[in-house]
């Protein structure tokens, strides 16, 4: 990510993304496996699922396939600070219609915690004001993961 001055002083964002795969060819999401299907192998990428908590955006066309996904934050080993205008600068950028979010929780527990249940509605409100639609947040775990979705909570 670059910043570029201008002559008032203020820096404009460029983020430069390089698709893999063309748009319409992305992988569909079409429940939360498939979607843990696509977000799993990139924790385990990562390599550090059970030492730091790590939050990931993944954005979508309208009919639900990747256009691309970044990791929002990358924190400590029982936190991570989440900023929405990330999250919000990127899908705008990018024209996702939707998007499914993700963390884990290095413990290993996906029982969500008073503050994942705040950050999930602080996200779908704010989303929602730009025609952006939060289709889940998962906690993946190493043995397991919660959709939000699936219980109902969105």
């Amino acid at each position: 990510m670059t910043t570029t001055p201008t002559n008032n002083a203020c820096y404009e964002v460029a983020p430069k993304y390089i698709a893999k795969t063309p748009k319409k060819r992305g992988p569909q999401f079409t429940c939360s496996i498939t979607a843990l299907d696509y977000i799993l192998p990139l924790y385990e990428e990562a390599g550090d699922m059970q030492l730091r908590e790590r939050f990931l955006a993944v954005y979508l066309s309208r009919a639900n396939r990747v256009i691309c996904h970044e990791w929002v934050s990358v924190g400590g080993t029982s936190a991570t600070v989440v900023d929405l205008k990330i999250i919000a600068m990127t899908a705008v950028k990018m024209l996702a219609t939707n998007v499914v979010l993700a963390h884990n929780h290095p413990s290993g527990n996906t029982k969500p915690s008073s503050s994942d249940l705040a950050i999930t509605k602080k996200a779908v409100d704010g989303l929602q004001l730009l025609d952006i639609k939060v289709l889940d947040h998962m906690i993946v775990g190493e043995d397991g993961y919660y959709s939000f979705a699936d219980e109902g909570e969105l």
